[in-house]
């Protein structure tokens, strides 16, 4: 059976992302030091981002702001009003930081062009994703670029129909277990995890109990063989 629609996963897949985040997380910590200790100041920061997805959604905004709230609630009114600027500016890094390919990147989408057409499925804000993918100088490799608010099994059904692809013939590669792997292979779909050392605790989950159409990969580069696997039969 060959795979007709390849979609692939853009932040940590396909260039580096949480490496900046970390670096944010490293200054939120230094400045809030003479109110919480770092492993305070980041539990309480990634309940107020868990709480406010439904709200802000995923991204540098949204993370700014939960930042931001979170120093409020740590520091009360003994929070100068710099720590407030201070923290906006690495939330504006964030936004600016510049887009650095993963090896090998470009030769494998190279690779998995010859094999079906290639869609990008990621999640975030409209505006950053765009300007990352801009950036990228890979936008012309995809037949479809799609930036959701969230990857859900009904996300992946839409997607497939509106392909013309069955659920059956397409596959979904990513570094989210959540997000990427499990709503794919619901939707009927093939899926590959490719996880990388510094991924968000929110995308954990177990991994599928039924692995027949899953398969965990050691980079993206693996991707190609494994989709002529599957064409194999």
């Amino acid at each position: 059976m060959p795979i007709e629609l390849i979609c692939l996963d853009a932040d940590d897949t396909l260039w580096h992302n949480m490496r900046h985040f970390e670096e944010a997380h490293a200054a939120f910590v230094a400045m809030l030091r003479p109110f919480a200790d770092g492993d305070v100041a980041m539990e309480t920061l990634e309940a107020c981002e868990a709480r406010n997805l439904k709200l802000y959604g995923y991204g540098a905004k949204g993370f700014t702001l939960s930042m931001i709230e979170t120093a409020l609630e740590l520091g009360g009114e003994r929070l100068p009003t710099g720590v407030i600027a201070d923290l906006l500016a690495a939330g504006r890094r964030l936004l600016a930081h510049p887009v650095d390919l993963l090896h090998g990147i470009e030769a494998t989408l190279d690779a998995l062009a010859d094999r079906g057409r290639l869609v990008l499925v990621t999640k975030g804000d409209l505006l950053h994703q765009e300007a990352k993918l801009a950036a990228s100088g890979l936008g012309d490799r995809f037949s479809g670029i799609e930036i959701v608010s969230d990857k859900t099994v009904d996300t992946f059904a839409r997607l497939f129909d509106r392909y013309g692809v069955p659920a059956e013939r397409a596959v979904m590669a990513g570094d989210s277990m959540r997000s990427d792997v499990l709503p794919a292979l619901a939707a009927g779909a093939w899926a590959a995890f490719v996880p990388q050392p510094l991924a968000w605790t929110h995308e954990a989950a177990p991994p599928p109990s039924n692995p027949d159409r899953f398969r965990q990969l050691t980079g993206l580069g693996e991707l190609p063989a494994w989709i002529d696997t599957i064409a194999a039969g």
